[in-house]
């Protein structure tokens, strides 16, 4: 399945959800707190990455795809930090900053290449900021062809049953990462991207392959979806549609970290869709992104070389 590095470039995106920033503490840890038995970290270097809707985003961005991000923000410095790098990026940026609220922030303090502890600062949006935005997401929608929306269960897709039934009527696809153990929400979407831990909160555990394929195409067909994509950790990814059941086993390497995994497989979907790629294509496209992405530190990304090479 050989595609050039540009392939993507004809790929209009539109990335919808909760909009997060990642700060990464990086540090030495040589002793343990006498006042608690707890490591200390001396930080001696931080970074800040797009984290949530935004590193999906940035994911398709990374692909080649032309991105467009729709979300809520604070009016706070984290805010200013998420528009200057999206900006760098070359994302068309709608936030809408809400100044009732602080930006979502996820602070992981690292030592010795672990993850010590991470810090979680969050906060819903207000309801008038949520119609502003519901209001520019469809003014936004005939620009694009594919829509993502990338559900953190923070707050910001309240109204997603809304926009997928906008962008069905306009004929664009669209793709979910859920959250909840409620899908019904997401119905009449193309396509839905829950790992195993979130499919198994909606339709119970399963005993075998054959039990597993049943349930999943009972929800997709319930929902009224055209696909389901099941990602499934070490055991690779399962795709459902009406046509077949096509399982892609994880490619063997080293996981160092699965965050913002799900991004990295979503964005490749859109990308590859957007491309004229089939689902089943996309799909195993997906899968080696994923794969690669578990490979490196953080909410990281994969580029077109990597992926194409």
């Amino acid at each position: 399945m050989m595609m050039s590095p540009d392939a993507c470039a004809g790929s209009r995106i539109l990335v919808v959800g909760d909009i997060m920033l990642d700060r990464y503490w990086f540090g030495e840890v040589s002793r343990i707190s006498p006042e608690a038995p707890v490591p200390i970290v001396r930080i001696e270097r931080r970074e800040e990455r797009l984290g949530g809707a935004a590193n999906v985003a940035r994911n398709a961005a990374m692909l080649g795809a032309q991105v467009g991000l729709l979300g809520v923000v604070g009016a706070d410095e984290a805010a200013d930090t998420i528009a200057r790098q999206l900006d760098e990026l070359k994302i068309g940026r709608f936030l809408n900053r809400d100044p009732a609220i602080s930006t979502i922030i996820k602070l992981r303090v690292i030592g010795r290449q672990q993850q010590l502890l991470r810090i979680d600062f969050e906060e819903a949006p207000t309801d008038i900021v949520l119609r502003d935005k519901l209001t520019q997401y469809n003014a936004l929608l005939p620009q694009y062809d594919i829509i993502v929306l990338s559900d953190y269960a923070k707050g910001s897709l309240v109204n997603v049953a809304d926009m997928i039934a906008s962008a069905t009527r306009l004929g664009k696809r669209t793709l979910v990462d859920p959250k909840g153990d409620d899908f019904s929400r997401y119905a009449g979407a193309t396509l839905l991207t829950p790992n195993k831990s979130e499919f198994k909160r909606v339709v119970g555990s399963w005993r075998d392959e054959a039990e597993l394929t049943t349930k999943a195409q009972q929800l997709r067909q319930t929902l009224r979806l055209e696909a389901l994509l099941l990602t499934r950790s070490e055991e690779g990814m399962t795709l459902y549609t009406d046509a077949e059941v096509l399982h892609t086993p994880a490619m063997a390497r080293e996981v160092f970290d699965v965050s913002g995994a799900g991004d990295t497989v979503i964005a490749t979907m859109a990308a590859m869709l957007g491309a004229g790629k089939s689902l089943p294509e996309a799909a195993v496209l997906a899968n080696k992104a994923g794969s690669i992405v578990v490979g490196k530190l953080g909410t990281a990304t994969v580029t077109s070389e990597e992926l194409f090479g």
